[in-house]
């Protein structure tokens, strides 16, 4: 089982899953503006393995493609837990800090990288995309072998 909450403690959840699931970082302009940092790091997660407790508010998002992108956050300290988004049925994106273990993270690919801050190096041995990645390889590359 893995774990992992917001800032404050009381909004927690976990995964029913042996290892921290994949993960990636994105740099495009939206993720810099909502992690108020350089990029996010987000773990893939199927939603049924995922059990949260505590309080969460769900701030719904509309995206430019019309996709409604549900960001749930502590209803707390308003730490950005996990989103869903109707465009990937199944899927969460959790934000890996928030993972009880996000020293072990170690992300597989980047994508956004020609908004990357030029100040950020990324290891030579990760893939990296100007924008985003052609799904069928970024879904091999998430699930590959790369730890």
């Amino acid at each position: 089982m893995i774990s992992g909450g917001c800032r404050c403690g009381a909004t927690r959840y976990t995964l029913a899953v042996d290892v921290i699931p994949p993960v990636y970082c994105c740099h495009c302009l939206d993720c810099q503006s909502w992690s108020g940092s350089a990029f996010s790091e987000q773990a893939v997660v199927r939603t049924d393995a995922l059990s949260i407790t505590g309080p969460a508010i769900d701030y719904l998002y509309q995206t430019r493609s019309d996709a409604e992108s549900h960001q749930r956050l502590c209803g707390v300290c308003h730490t950005r837990i996990y989103n869903t988004n109707t465009a990937r049925p199944g899927i969460a994106l959790l934000r890996a800090g928030t993972l009880d273990a996000s020293d072990k993270v170690v992300p597989r690919a980047h994508i956004w990288v020609k908004r990357k801050q030029p100040w950020v190096s990324i290891a030579d041995d990760v893939p990296t995309f100007d924008a985003n990645a052609p799904p069928a390889e970024f879904i091999a590359i998430l699930m590959g072998a790369r730890s």
